[in-house]
């Protein structure tokens, strides 16, 4: 860390929630849970968790958060633990519950902020496991501005079935399987009871690991921390180690619009395309930018992209799941390369106190490792995420095409107003090869919550007559699992008149990914002749968080964040 940094009173900011005869009724409350009078002369450290028992990504939070706390304690700080919700993307994917999911990410940023405000802390470690955690943590340290960081939980270890390494991929894959009778109901239950072995987030670089991976360069997660396995006895001690390290930012005063800065975006998004990484990253890396007062615009994650090797052969369109990238070398590694590559800025700080080329610096490549690629042997020239407009997406939309090679496609459309209507069809048999499905008025205020559709899409992954010829298209998202030519994030969206509202079955439809356009083969008048009586549809919830999301959400395009 830079000498000319300040050494502060890390204590500053709770001084007036804890010092003087006037602070003795909150004293009182304190002591009531625990706390001592010497507790309360320390630097009060905040601890936001999103441990729960439902599901394995968050499930073994609280051993992490007691290492943690150890450490902050070791430092001579006091902790002071609070919970926050999480909604399990792959527990509630195919149901009218995934709705919840990016939903609570803005949950998760104001109830942090809110503990955060409300008790003065001297700094704060927030720890993450599932999809919608992460953004949402670190919006919350951007708008709070004080001495931070995230923590991942970490991956989980894969499932192993015949030989073969498993996620929960394969399991949404086996249902596709299934439904078009490529193997029986043993076979499916077969890879449902071995996929998912323990405690940790989905194993491939799906959006948990790409946001993780992401929050490294990007700085405000400590690097080589997150890729630890949730599990692994390495986990809890690095917990420790940063729990002091907050310590160290609060003397510093080293806070997150130090570290959370344009250029640190852009080496964030460089590894997202680098690794093959979710298209979930372009809609929450957006909201952090926002959150931090940064202009960040879709347009730039296919700028970045398109001079980004693809270099992690990482499921789900590569052959390897988070522990592998990890055993590899990481997200050291992986800085390592973009640096000699000049593909990203290594002078961007790191709450750990170094550089990300300092960090770099410290990379250990494991011998014959075959994950992440030399900047001489990349797996393709360009990055994996790619942003197409046109008539269709006047806005944008992101695609990933890391892990296949079809660059065009041409099309009638398969129209459905829920992913429920397309995956009944799916099921019946009544897709059928070169078709496009579009899937609308599943975006952020149509769903409202914009639904990831990794059944239907690993679905149609499972179908090998339909897994290579079709194509699809939807204002929802997609999960960080979902492979294929798949378009999401359509902006404008069907609940706002936007012209995907207006197509209609057999309707042709062209992806052109060299040329970064999405278009339907009508004219400008003919969708408008089409959109002149559309009206928009009745709100699905009439009252509650989900009225008051759909009526303050923004736009995919500009992240779909709620305080724009």
């Amino acid at each position: 860390m830079s000498n000319n940094e300040k050494n502060l009173n890390p204590k500053h900011n709770s001084i007036p929630l804890t010092e003087g005869p006037s602070r003795a009724g909150a004293r009182a409350m304190l002591h009531a849970v625990g706390f001592s009078r010497e507790d309360l002369a320390k630097p009060i450290i905040g601890i936001a968790n999103t441990w729960t028992e439902i599901g394995p990504c968050n499930f073994h939070l609280r051993i992490l958060a007691e290492a943690v706390k150890q450490g902050i304690r070791d430092a001579s700080g006091t902790p002071m633990e609070f919970n926050t919700v999480t909604i399990s993307d792959g527990i509630t994917m195919g149901t009218q519950g995934m709705k919840a999911s990016l939903i609570s990410r803005e949950v998760i940023a104001d109830s942090v902020e809110l503990v955060a405000r409300g008790n003065l802390f001297d700094g704060l470690v927030t720890i993450a496991g599932c999809d919608k955690n992460m953004p949402g943590m670190v919006m919350a340290l951007a708008r709070l501005d004080i001495p931070s960081m995230m923590i991942y939980g970490g991956s989980i270890a894969p499932g192993h079935l015949n030989g073969k390494d498993l996620t929960i991929q394969d399991v949404y894959e086996a249902q596709g399987s299934f439904a078009a009778g490529k193997i029986d109901a043993a076979a499916l239950q077969a890879v449902e009871v071995s996929a998912c072995p323990g405690a940790g987030a989905c194993g491939g670089q799906f959006t948990a690991n790409t946001m993780a991976m992401a929050c490294e360069f990007l700085g405000i997660s400590p690097m080589n921390l997150s890729g630890i396995p949730a599990l692994s006895p390495e986990k809890t001690k690095a917990c420790r180690t940063a729990g002091a390290l907050v310590l160290e930012l609060a003397k510093r005063d080293l806070r997150p619009s130090k570290i959370i800065t344009r250029v640190a975006l852009e080496n964030a998004i460089a590894s997202v395309a680098a690794s093959g990484g979710s298209t979930n990253a372009v809609l929450h890396l957006i909201a952090i930018a926002h959150e931090a007062g940064i202009e960040l615009s879709v347009d730039d994650f296919d700028r970045i992209s398109a001079k980004t090797p693809l270099l992690c052969d990482l499921k789900p369109g590569g052959r390897y799941v988070a522990t592998d990238y990890q055993e590899a070398g990481g997200s050291r590694l992986l800085a390592q390369r973009l640096l000699a590559a000049k593909l990203i800025d290594g002078s961007t700080w790191n709450v750990s106190g170094r550089t990300l080329a300092e960090e770099a610096a410290l990379a250990q490549e494991k011998s014959g490792q075959q994950v992440i690629h030399s900047l001489d042997k990349p797996l393709k020239a360009t990055g994996g995420l790619v942003i197409l407009k046109g008539n269709l997406a006047p806005e944008g939309c992101v695609i990933k095409v890391a892990g296949h090679e079809r660059l065009t496609h041409r099309g009638p459309a398969r129209v459905f107003d829920t992913e429920e209507a397309c995956f009944a069809a799916l099921q019946a048999g009544k897709l059928k090869p070169n078709d496009v499905v579009v899937i609308r008025y599943e975006g952020p205020r149509g769903g409202p919550g914009m639904r990831e559709m990794l059944q239907v899409t690993a679905a149609i992954a499972g179908i090998p007559e339909l897994s290579e010829t079709v194509a699809l298209l939807t204002d929802g998202r997609f999960s960080g699992a979902t492979r294929g030519l798949m378009a999401g994030h359509v902006a404008p969206e069907a609940a706002l008149g936007g012209a995907i509202a207006a197509v209609r079955d057999g309707d042709m439809i062209v992806f052109d990914i060299p040329k970064r356009e999405l278009r339907v083969e009508l004219s400008d008048e003919e969708i408008a002749a089409r959109m002149k009586n559309w009206q928009a549809p009745a709100p699905y919830f009439p009252g509650g968080v989900f009225r008051k999301y759909a009526d303050s959400v923004s736009s995919a395009s500009h992240g779909a964040v709620t305080n724009h």
